[in-house]
Parts: structure tokens; C-alpha cells; sequence
């Protein structure tokens, strides 16, 4: 589990340690998951600066992105009834979700932007963008872009 990696350990590092308990394991599912994390930073690390390693938020950004994915596909496989392509799909969820921090809560989120309304001075629809930047920077890793734009929405109208 995550938990019991030190903060100073990149996600690279901590994905190569889960993959070999994985393998002892013979856990086929979260073993293709942490393949793919593996195969994402090391994609990443060589479109960025040669290997050098990634930052926090730049691995957050990845991790983010997967689990997005992960849902959309689980979705998608729901709704088109292939129950056992979208399992597939959330116990890899699962195991990217490891990685990232807590999600806060729809009331956590809401009082962060009415927090942030109220900093910027936002009354309208036209200030989205401006709420929407600060949001998206303070709550990343957090919370959901597409969950914080709708109660941003709902805040602005």
C-alpha cells in the first residue's frame, strides 16, 4: 500500500515496489494497472527532460489523468453492457487511486470555492475562468476538475 512509502520516495519508485509484491503476489489485475502507471511516468520523464524524474504535481497530473480515464471506460463499458471490461477498469482505478491523495469531499470543495469567490471577488458567470485557475492549482490532486467546474457553476449563477 502507499501508506507505508515515505513522502521522499518518487512515484516511480513506489510503483516499481508495488509492482514486485504484485508479481510475488500473482495479482494479474493490479500488476497490469502498475504497469501502465510505470509506463506513463517513464513516457512522461522522456518527452520532459531525459529521465531526470518528474515533480509532485506533474505526477499528480498523470495520476489524475489515468483515473479519469478509468472512469470514462468503466462507463462507457457499463452503459454498453460489458460488466466485465468495466470491472476490469475500476480495479485498476482502484489501485491508481492508491497513489493519489484523499479527494475531498463535495462540501470540502464547495466551502474552498466559496472561499475562493469571496478572495477574488467573483459575481458572475464571467469570472469563471479567474475562480476556476486558483481552484484548479488549490485543489490539485484533490478533487475532480469536472466536480469543482459544476459547483463553481452553481456558485457564479
Amino acid at each position: 500500500m502507499i501508506n507505508q512509502y515515505s513522502l521522499a520516495m518518487s512515484l516511480k519508485e513506489q510503483v516499481e515496489q508495488e509492482i514486485k509484491l504484485a508479481m510475488k503476489a500473482k495479482d494479474k489485475d493490479a500488476l497490469r494497472a502498475l504497469r501502465s502507471i510505470k509506463s506513463l511516468i517513464l513516457l512522461a520523464e522522456t518527452e520532459k527532460d531525459g529521465g531526470k524524474g518528474l515533480s509532485r504535481e506533474a505526477e499528480l497530473q498523470l495520476l489524475n489523468k489515468a483515473a479519469k480515464q478509468r472512469r470514462e471506460s468503466a462507463e462507457i463499458y457499463a452503459r454498453e453492457g460489458r460488466p466485465e471490461l468495466a470491472e476490469g477498469e475500476v480495479s485498476e482505478l482502484a489501485i491508481i487511486e492508491r497513489f493519489l491523495p484523499e479527494q475531498l469531499s463535495d462540501e470540502a470543495i464547495e466551502a474552498g470555492v466559496a472561499e475562493i469567490i469571496a478572495e477574488t471577488g467573483a459575481s458572475s458567470m464571467k469570472d469563471m475562468g479567474k475562480v476556476m485557475g486558483i481552484a484548479t492549482q488549490r485543489f490539485a490532486g484533490k478533487a475532480d476538475n469536472k466536480t469543482v467546474s459544476q459547483i463553481v457553476r452553481a456558485k457564479l449563477q
